[in-house]
């Protein structure tokens, strides 16, 4: 079992949180598609639920785009970016890059 998640998006992490976290409130717009993703076992629940369909150009994984990665299919503007990291979100939804750094050191296992 684990207590934190991480979600990667074209080999960076997107999204670092909680297990609780990612499953009731996800902060990415990669992590909520996910999310939507997945089935629930209530059949009342499953037909109400909206499946998050991402739009947009699906980036080749060898050759990813400059900036922010999620860029070309992000329907949020802060993702838009071609040079640099999206401006500072909540420390969960953070780039790896933007992880506070003892909590960077912790998940790559540095003490």
């Amino acid at each position: 079992m684990s207590d934190d998640i991480a979600v990667m998006y074209l080999g960076k992490i997107v999204e670092l949180a909680g297990k609780e976290e990612i499953y009731t409130a996800p902060a990415h717009p990669y992590t909520k598609s996910l999310m939507s993703a997945v089935p629930v076992p209530d059949p009342d629940i499953e037909a109400q639920r909206q499946r998050i369909i991402l739009k947009g150009d699906l980036p080749n994984p060898a050759d990813p785009p400059s900036g922010c990665r999620f860029r070309t299919r992000c329907p949020v503007g802060h993702c838009r970016m071609r040079h640099g990291r999206p401006d500072a979100v909540p420390a969960r939804a953070r780039p790896l890059g933007q992880v506070h750094s003892s909590r960077r050191q912790k998940l790559n296992g540095e003490t």
